[in-house]
């Protein structure tokens, strides 16, 4: 579990006890703002349940609050290990997401969604023995239905991509497309011979020897980004299932885990993954780039708001060594149909500048951008095209 930011402002005698005390003790204490108030709000969500930063449903057995993931994530962020357990131990306890997400009854009745699928492996370390199975169903059931939604459109478009990337241009004479050579040549028509003069030849694609392109997602575990790693998770599955592409998949916090082995099962990939915490992206990138072995065929996709919590400087500079190697170094805000996401706009707009385009993408436009990533066709022009608005670089 990834521990709390040791970058928290010192406190004072008076707003430690307005911590602890809640905003009754607003009038006493005084408000606390930045780093502190985000720390207030996350205890207030679970000991103020009735209050303006409150986790406690309103009436009915409906769903749960949408912000139950972000507040997981954030109570990571601003805590060490220790106090997260205990934290999550009184949601459960305090709030209806015992009843919601724990009981084995109530799993097996509810309508499983994303959103449940990341409030569950947010809280898969203390889920009880006896409801884990039944959780681990409910994941399956979501994961499942996300496979037969989006693999065939996955698979198509990538596969499409790679045999347009190698049709081969100088081909043996066994190796020579006639029907698109002769269509490719029509205009060499020779009526005095009745014969085409083929000025280019296009041929079959040569059987690869080894994976046409190499496919690095870089996703990051922060609570806001939890719907982002259930659908890279999916897409991780199927690239890795094609034997024509290299897929190595990357999760990350204030460290790096890299769950490549785990990509034949997805299920098993989420309850891996360790939903909340800091974020260094730099780490990540630099991890990355070392699993690069042929740059110019490698695709870099980083899944993140970009909030970083490591050095800023040597992010970009390492995204500069990555784009002036041949690297193609895309920026997703969010993998997600969540609308449109929060995140860093200038840090964004310094990797638009260095040749990094950043925008956020829906699951079902996401085997087009990889189709056009393997064509290396402009990404930013491609984002236009679909309507999604890529970060331009400062002036």
């Amino acid at each position: 579990m990834a521990e709390h930011d040791d970058n928290l402002p010192a406190t004072s005698r008076a707003e430690r006890w307005r911590l602890v005390l809640g905003s009754d003790a607003a009038d006493s204490c005084g408000t606390l703002d930045g780093a502190l108030g985000q720390m207030d709000a996350a205890l207030a969500a679970l000991y103020e349940p009735d209050g303006k930063h409150g986790l406690q449903r309103r009436g009915g057995r409906g769903g749960s609050a949408p912000n139950v993931a972000r507040w997981l994530g954030d109570i990571r962020k601003y805590f060490p290990a220790s106090v997260v357990q205990v934290m999550q131990r009184d949601a459960l306890e305090r709030l209806d997401m015992r009843q919601m997400l724990l009981e084995k009854e109530m799993l097996e009745n509810i309508q499983p969604d994303v959103h449940m699928v990341a409030n569950l492996i947010s809280l898969s370390q203390v889920i009880p023995a006896g409801t884990r199975e039944t959780a681990r169903l409910v994941v399956r059931q979501v994961v499942d239905a996300l496979l037969r939604k989006l693999e065939e459109p996955m698979r198509s478009a990538v596969s499409g991509a790679l045999d347009r990337a190698r049709r081969n241009r100088r081909p043996r004479h066994a190796e020579i497309d006639w029907h698109r050579t002769i269509r490719a040549n029509l205009r060499h028509w020779q009526p005095s011979h009745r014969t085409i003069i083929p000025q280019t030849l296009v041929g079959f694609g040569r059987k690869a020897r080894k994976p046409q392109r190499e496919v690095i997602l870089c996703i990051d575990q922060s609570g806001s980004m939890a719907a982002s790693v259930v659908y890279s998770s999916i897409f991780g599955a199927v690239l890795a299932s094609l034997p024509a592409v290299s897929t190595r998949l990357v999760v990350f916090d204030t460290s790096v885990v890299d769950m490549s082995e785990q990509l034949d099962d997805p299920v098993d990939l989420l309850f891996g993954v360790q939903l909340g915490g800091g974020t260094d992206i730099h780490r990540a990138v630099s991890y990355s780039q070392s699993l690069i072995r042929e740059p110019h065929n490698a695709i870099l996709v980083l899944i993140s708001d970009l909030y970083e919590g490591g050095v800023e400087e040597r992010l970009l500079a390492r995204a500069r060594e990555l784009v002036d190697a041949g690297v193609q170094f895309i920026t997703l805000l969010a993998l997600s149909d969540e609308g449109r996401p929060s995140y860093d706009k200038a840090l964004a707009a310094k990797l638009a500048a260095l040749g990094v385009p950043s925008f956020a993408c829906t699951p079902d436009a996401f085997p087009g951008l990889m189709a056009a990533a393997i064509r290396r066709d402009d990404i930013g022009q491609w984002a236009a095209t679909q309507g999604l608005v890529s970060t331009r670089g400062q002036d």
